[in-house]
């Protein structure tokens, strides 16, 4: 049977990774090599993960020539059986200055209100939007090698509607 879920459930269930502070951006170079940044990010409703980096940072140079990226969001594990966390691949966008930068915006200071008071650094850098497609939540605490994946089933992002998700895989361990 296809489990569906909205992405406000879907999110609530991932609240333990996405209130943590940092994700590993993993980008494609121009020699077809990857490459991996730490930034902060904040998540919305639909699970879009925003950050902010500079223009010529590596990363944003690899995402203006090619948008797909992954991410991964772990928390801290001192053993094994503590490794936990999320793995994702999408698309990473700029966001321009209009309605939806501001909402993000408001997003992101929730979440880090020290950046209220860094308005030239955030004028300096671009806010980027990484819009996963497939997410993949691993925790060892449920049990070695326990998964579930998750993609992107519908979306209608033109109108504002957060996408629907359909469960992939899961594995008990």
């Amino acid at each position: 049977m296809e489990r569906r879920i909205a992405s406000a459930k879907l999110k609530a269930s991932l609240e333990d990774f996405l209130v943590l502070t940092t994700m590993t951006l993993s980008t494609v170079g121009t020699d077809g090599g990857p490459h991996a940044a730490a930034v902060y990010f904040a998540a919305d409703a639909s699970i879009n993960l925003y950050f902010f980096s500079e223009t010529g940072s590596q990363h944003a140079l690899d995402i203006g020539r090619e948008p797909r990226a992954a991410v991964a969001i772990q928390a801290e594990a001192a053993d094994w059986k503590d490794i936990r966390g999320l793995q994702m691949r999408g698309k990473v966008r700029v966001v321009e200055i209009g309605q939806e930068w501001q909402a993000a915006w408001q997003v992101y200071r929730e979440k880090f209100p020290f950046v209220s008071d860094l308005e030239d650094l955030v004028a300096a850098n671009q806010m980027y939007s990484f819009e996963p497609t497939w997410i993949r939540l691993l925790d060892n605490r449920r049990g070695f090698g326990f998964k579930q994946e998750w993609e992107v089933v519908a979306t209608e992002k033109a109108i504002g509607i957060p996408p629907i998700w359909r469960m992939t895989r899961m594995t008990n361990g």
